[in-house]
């Protein structure tokens, strides 16, 4: 395992698309730029909603980010288009969430449907290969991916990663010990089953959410990233699914998910085409990515400085130039 210095202080049986539109003005390279393509790709259930910006017949191969959740839409994405200056950058919601189709059927709430979506976009836009990054549960549909498709993947990166619901979750208890005495006096009674008022739990909630995910002092966004969430965001989270799948908790998992886990496929990753990206105060501890960084042979783990499970949006600069280096790196391999 080796360690990326976050140097860049300056600056997730297919068939194809079934409908694309473009924008008259696109600005390639510009963060939270609107999307120069959009398309809707057919999968099992329904479809899915794809965004590209960049050109896919770039010299660099493209990127596809993957959401969290799971629920989450692609959002927290907006300002990695800047990265369209060098390479396709391509963002899309999961089935369910975001502007994709919302069937609500529980039966595509698997593992392998989301991973079967990644693959669906790559045959509609006609990729050989490109660089996969996952953030949190997209993480492990990156992870389920690449290991399945070792030959597709340029590179794969796993941030703020979500492979593992029992490392998760000793992860998240073991952080409730930084908190104030009074705030892990309430998170802990709130799991019980003489659960305080929804107020206090809610309170505490918030203080853990704001050390680990979504620090107070990360900047506000801006017009353009604001402007970019309005239109591009659909019906965002969608909370059924992310209940079905986890559960209402950080702190214990009571959905589908409850035993999963995915570190045997390490294992199967070129390590020196994979990197662990966490933030300084991340809710994926530290020591828990750095030992799955350890289980991927000649993986890289970086860390971005001051960030939180929130740090594309708290540190994009950060992040960004994170991101266009290992990029770059591994083009040039």
């Amino acid at each position: 395992m080796k360690f990326l210095p976050a140097i860049a202080m300056a600056a997730l049986a297919v068939t194809s698309s079934v409908s694309a539109e473009k924008l008259s003005h696109p600005v390639a390279g510009r963060a939270w730029a609107m999307p120069e393509r959009e398309l809707m790709v057919s999968v099992e259930g329904g479809r899915v909603w794809v965004s590209v910006n960049g050109d896919l017949s770039a010299k660099g191969a493209p990127v596809v980010f993957i959401n969290g959740g799971p629920g989450a839409d692609h959002t927290q994405f907006g300002g990695m288009t800047a990265l369209a200056d060098q390479r396709a950058v391509i963002l899309y919601d999961q089935l369910d969430s975001g502007r994709s189709d919302h069937p609500n059927n529980p039966a595509n709430w698997r593992v392998p449907h989301f991973v079967a979506e990644l693959e669906a976009i790559r045959r509609a836009l006609r990729i050989e290969r490109w660089h996969i990054v996952g953030h949190s549960w997209g993480a492990a549909v990156a992870l389920e991916y690449a290991a399945a498709n070792p030959g597709r993947a340029a590179s794969t990166v796993l941030a703020g990663t979500y492979i593992s619901t029992p490392h998760w979750i000793l992860g998240t208890n073991l952080l409730i010990r930084d908190l104030a005495p009074e705030v892990q006096r309430d998170l802990v009674a709130c799991e019980g089953n003489s659960r305080p008022p929804e107020n206090v739990c809610a309170a505490a909630r918030k203080a853990f959410y704001s050390t680990f995910n979504g620090r107070a002092d990360a900047p506000p966004r801006s017009p353009e990233a604001k402007a970019y969430i309005e239109r591009t965001k659909g019906r965002g989270f969608n909370e059924t699914l992310y209940n079905a799948m986890w559960g209402p908790s950080e702190f214990s998992a009571r959905g589908s998910l409850i035993g999963y886990d995915a570190t045997p496929l390490l294992a199967k990753l070129d390590g020196k085409r994979t990197l662990f990206m966490v933030g300084q105060y991340d809710e994926a501890r530290l020591d828990t990515v750095r030992d799955f960084a350890r289980l991927t042979s000649g993986a890289e783990l970086a860390v971005i400085p001051g960030g939180s499970h929130s740090s594309f949006r708290e540190r994009p600069v950060e992040t960004e130039g994170l991101l266009r280096g290992w990029l770059a790196r591994k083009d040039e391999r």
